[in-house]
């Protein structure tokens, strides 16, 4: 492909700062670099603690850890969303009951949450598809009245805002992802961040193999010992040094692909109407990081062609989501909270652009091959 789909972006730095992790010694997890990592996420946040992770997918099954989810449990989800969303809490004998999502943001509708709720339901995880953020308040407060644990997954939101605040940092816990798909990477990484007060010393300790070391290390015991339920969650002290030099840039970055996303906008907006297309909706109240720049069709046929098109003009355009109240394990280990109308239309017409920093000088061609894709089918 001439305008591939994914390229991470490099800094220029992360050489230099794994050659000083290598330099130090420190090669395992939580050294210098993952503290550095770690501090960084808390003071952009705001959040009471933050723990490197091996992926979002760790993150989200330390949360469940964390919230009790065990057998018997529900826990609401979209149906539109990755397939960890789900699994974390599947893992820990729970049932993901998925709801659908809004039109306009395609995040879980949070007017549906309460038809969803049963006395098995624990908690409420949301996801803020393509960095743009739920309706936190709105959640938030169904969560307070019906007591429910909430957990955010923002693996595609850092940088992003909601009413000013900085997602991940609503949620009693929040997971973030540094896989290479997304705006800061690492290869393969994640965060999960800790808001709720009561969640922080077990955080650790689930981080840390169900052990104590961490008091041990900052000498509240004279030894460490096995204590509760946890796992090796920890990435390598290189993996956070990758990092590092990743998350300094982050403003730069963030920026750059929201100059690329703006490009893609002024370019398709003229014509949507015309063509037969409708593009991302960004509420007044919310600051996105330009994770995901898609359009909507009018069907999967129109999709298909188009992607078609712009494969055969060397422009790598992709699908997203199926959802996972039709997939196979989705039908057996969940259950849907009534029909999904907008899900199943989202999931047959959405076509993801290119992102990356830089794509920017190609915003012509690609948004010139779209529309002339579009244009020929509707002669």
């Amino acid at each position: 492909m001439k305008i591939p789909f994914c390229k991470p972006f490099l800094t220029g730095r992360e050489s230099g700062e794994i050659g000083k992790a290598l330099a130090g010694l420190h090669l395992s997890g939580d050294g210098p670099y993952t503290q550095r990592c770690q501090g960084w996420l808390e003071a952009k946040i705001g959040c009471r603690k933050a723990l490197l992770t091996q992926s979002c997918t760790a993150a989200l099954e330390m949360a469940a850890i964390l919230c009790n989810i065990g057998p018997g449990d529900e826990v609401i989800v979209p149906s539109f969303t990755f397939s960890s969303t789900a699994n974390a809490f599947v893992l820990r004998g729970a049932t993901p009951v998925f709801v659908d999502i809004r039109p306009d943001t395609l995040n879980i509708d949070e007017r549906l949450l309460e038809g969803a709720i049963t006395p098995r339901t624990k908690a409420i995880a949301v996801v803020h598809y393509a960095g743009v953020a739920c309706e936190m308040d709105a959640i938030l407060e169904i969560a307070r009245r019906h007591r429910l644990r909430v957990i955010e997954d923002a693996a595609q939101a850092i940088g992003s805002q909601y009413r000013g605040r900085p997602l991940g940092g609503f949620g009693d816990v929040a997971a973030l992802s540094f896989q290479q798909t997304k705006n800061i990477v690492c290869g393969e990484g994640g965060a999960l961040l800790i808001n709720a007060p009561d969640l922080v010393e077990r955080a650790e300790i689930v981080w840390e193999k169900g052990t104590n070391r961490r008091k041990f290390y900052r000498g509240e015991v004279d030894k460490y010992t096995w204590v509760d339920i946890g796992s090796s969650y920890l990435p390598s002290e290189v993996t956070a040094a990758f990092l590092w030099a990743q998350l300094e840039a982050e403003r730069e970055i963030n920026e750059r692909r929201l100059h690329a996303w703006n490009a893609y906008h002024e370019r398709l907006s003229p014509d949507a109407g015309s063509l037969g297309f409708s593009m991302p909706v960004i509420p007044p109240h919310c600051g996105h990081n330009a994770h995901i720049y898609y359009v909507l069709l009018r069907d999967l046929e129109t999709r298909t062609r188009l992607m078609r098109d712009l494969s055969v003009a060397g422009i790598s355009a992709v699908f997203h989501y199926v959802p996972l109240h039709t997939s196979p394990a989705g039908r057996r280990f969940g259950r849907t909270h009534g029909e999904l109308p907008v899900t199943d239309r989202v999931a047959d017409t959405l076509l993801r652009l290119p992102l990356w920093v830089g794509v920017d000088e190609y915003a012509d061609l690609v948004t010139g091959e779209l529309k002339a894709s579009l244009g020929r089918a509707s002669r």
